[in-house]
């Protein structure tokens, strides 16, 4: 275990059942893990499945500072998945949560089980929108030009 405080980026997503609630759950089930530190949570965005069917998805970003490792965090991530109801049918599919590590500090990592930076991230705006927000550094305007297509819509909170 590092004693080392890493900068984390999750990305949550959900679209059956009650989404923002069971979003605003899952960043309090994150940020209590232990070795885990909140810093900052994106707002709640709302987007048609992306490569999918269903109804629309609830999103947000979480920043945590953690001295998990990535591989730690991500059987975390998998854990709460599970207490939520996640069932895994076939690809894409509707979903009571989702959690994806998008960044863990500058590192690159590809295994057969974990990819960081998610390999993703930069072609969904339901994703870089909430994180543009939190950690505009981490988001470029080309970045956003190139998703700017996809219709995403910032939630008020409730």
């Amino acid at each position: 275990m590092s004693h080392t405080l890493t900068s984390a980026y999750i990305g949550l997503g959900a679209n059956l059942g009650d989404p923002q609630a069971r979003l605003m759950w899952a960043m309090d089930q994150l940020s209590a893990l232990p070795q885990c530190q909140p810093v900052a949570r994106s707002g709640l965005y709302v987007s048609a499945p992306f490569e999918a069917v269903g109804p629309d998805f609830i999103n947000a970003v979480l920043h945590l500072q953690t001295t998990l490792s990535a591989h730690e965090l991500l059987l975390n991530l998998q854990h709460i998945e599970l207490l939520a109801g996640r069932e895994r049918p076939y690809r894409n599919a509707p979903r009571t949560l989702d959690l994806d590590l998008l960044l863990f500090g500058d590192q690159h990592i590809h295994t057969a089980t974990l990819q960081v930076p998610h390999p993703r991230l930069w072609e969904r705006a339901f994703v870089l929108l909430p994180l543009a927000e939190i950690a505009p550094q981490w988001v470029t305007a080309d970045q956003l030009s190139a998703v700017a297509g996809q219709p995403v819509m910032r939630l008020e909170p409730r």
